[in-house]
């Protein structure tokens, strides 16, 4: 659904209650205009269900979002659930948004298929993920639904059940999604250009309502092919930090940089990326973009910071090894670009991960 009628009610169900989640949600969330946003919660349901997320954020204080309802799982959000219980609140006519905000794995679950049973033919899948080729699985199950992509660049984490921190930045980057790479000379069939035409107004309504109801002023459309070079650049920054974060031996980011080996090796991989970027896109990285050189030295004073991977790695959670490693070495690899360095990175840590899970080991390095 594009901004269509104001008075008709928007429902967006958000998959997944992290901070990331959480925090766009309740931004997005107004019933004055009629938009509802609504989660879905696993280990933090109890606490939201009950009195809400509460919210301590650097760019718009601290305050408490109360979503239109709260679900403990996907299955409970399915209109079929719904039927015939005062407990939820899912629409009768099916969900206008479905927002993917959970970790990207792949090689554990196939997440198209747990949102199936909420998908109704208006629906728009956005996924708000990291890495790149996330969007395969959702256009392969749903080839007629618009799918919105979005990049985002937002310091967030959950404190305890229920509370977000928001640190700094806002930033999100939406674009349609059609085969990933409609825009660099490719012609796209009348199929895929009616999927983006949708994707292109659910976009532009997504941009409005968070920039204007939410006051989030960096978020930012953008065409297919401009999204799918955003993500292959933030990839340089995901790719290259995450991974040797823990094979490191647990070094944050800017501590990583202090070490002369480890930093020339950080600035190795970035380049494999901006080299292997246009190749795979079939275009130039626009002017603009800040190099590697330029990311190394904003991240020296990042200090103190833990990336993700990492954070996952010591808790005994698995990794995004897919979205950030093995899918950038397969597209690469598809269209006659090796890319060594990250083929190394991704065989040494999903053996790490496997030989650990098969040993029944968890915890810190």
């Amino acid at each position: 659904m594009a901004l269509g009628d104001p008075a008709k009610p928007v429902h967006v169900l958000f998959v997944g209650a992290g901070a990331v989640g959480c925090f766009y949600a309740s931004r997005l969330h107004h019933p004055s205009h009629n938009i509802y946003t609504s989660l879905t919660a696993r280990s933090n349901y109890s606490v939201i269900a009950t009195s809400g997320v509460t919210l301590q954020t650097h760019t718009f204080g601290n305050y408490t979002f109360h979503p239109h309802a709260v679900f403990p799982s996907v299955s409970a959000a399915t209109l079929s659930s719904a039927a015939g219980s005062s407990e939820t609140q899912a629409p009768k006519d099916g969900w206008d948004y479905i927002v993917v905000t959970t970790k990207a794995l792949p090689d554990r679950s196939d997440e198209s298929s747990l949102i199936a049973p909420l998908v109704s033919p208006k629906t728009c899948i956005v996924l708000i993920q990291n890495g790149v080729g996330v969007e395969g699985p959702y256009r392969q199950r749903f080839p007629h639904h618009p799918i919105v992509s979005a990049v985002t660049i937002v310091s967030a984490e959950q404190t305890q059940p229920g509370t977000i921190r928001q640190n700094r930045w806002t930033r999100m980057s939406l674009g349609p999604y059609g085969t990933g790479l409609t825009g660099n000379g490719s012609n796209p069939t009348k199929e895929v250009e009616e999927v983006l035409r949708r994707g292109d107004e659910c976009m532009k309504a997504l941009t409005h309502w968070w920039t204007t109801h939410g006051g989030i002023r960096d978020v930012e459309p953008h065409t297919e092919i401009e999204l799918q070079t955003i993500r292959w650049h933030k990839l340089c920054i995901n790719a290259a930090f995450n991974p040797s974060s823990v094979m490191s031996g647990g070094r944050g980011n800017a501590d990583q940089l202090s070490d002369p080996e480890l930093r020339e090796h950080i600035l190795g991989i970035m380049h494999e990326i901006w080299d292997a970027a246009p190749k795979v896109l079939g275009a130039p990285l626009p002017e603009g973009l800040a190099t590697p050189e330029k990311i190394v030295k904003s991240t020296e004073r990042n200090t103190g910071a833990k990336p993700s991977m990492l954070l996952d790695w010591e808790a005994g959670r698995p990794m995004e090894l897919e979205v950030i490693l093995g899918n950038p070495v397969r597209i690469a690899r598809r269209l006659g670009v090796e890319m060594p360095r990250l083929q190394s990175l991704y065989a040494l840590l999903r053996s790490m991960q496997r030989v650990r899970e098969e040993r029944g080991e968890k915890g810190k390095l």
